[in-house]
């Protein structure tokens, strides 16, 4: 069956860096989009960036544009976010999220995505 993993969340100082993980298992990961979301307390999800099957493609939100980079290993069935000069304001529980189908490119449309890990919290204070 699929699973989604997550792992690399933490607190940390506002500035500091965290590299989360998703390790995917139980399907052809490297055949398919991957995107992050996040949902800050008391508030909604949010989608974060996107990363196509090949790695050859991605996009973000704005507010993590130039600090925040998604990647993939496709021989490790892995994806990434890199996420710099972090901010009080990106303190959520990031979810990683498989596209709902197979070779074309991800949306940023959360619905779309038919699996999710179980999220890892990501706490920004000082």
């Amino acid at each position: 069956q699929v699973q989604l993993v997550e792992s690399g969340g933490g607190l940390v100082q506002p500035g500091g860096s965290l590299r989360l993980s998703c390790a995917a298992s139980g399907f052809t990961f490297s055949s398919y989009a991957m995107s992050w979301v996040r949902q800050a307390p008391g508030k909604g999800l949010e989608w974060v960036s996107t990363i196509n099957s090949g790695g050859t493609s991605t996009s973000y939100i704005d507010s993590v544009k130039g600090r925040f980079t998604i990647s993939r290993d496709n021989a490790k069935n892995t994806l990434y976010l890199q996420m710099n000069s972090l901010k009080p304001e990106d303190t959520a529980v990031y979810y990683c999220l498989k596209y709902g189908r197979k070779a074309v490119p991800g949306t940023q449309r959360i619905a779309d995505y038919d699996y999710w890990g179980q999220g890892t919290q990501v706490t920004v204070s000082s």
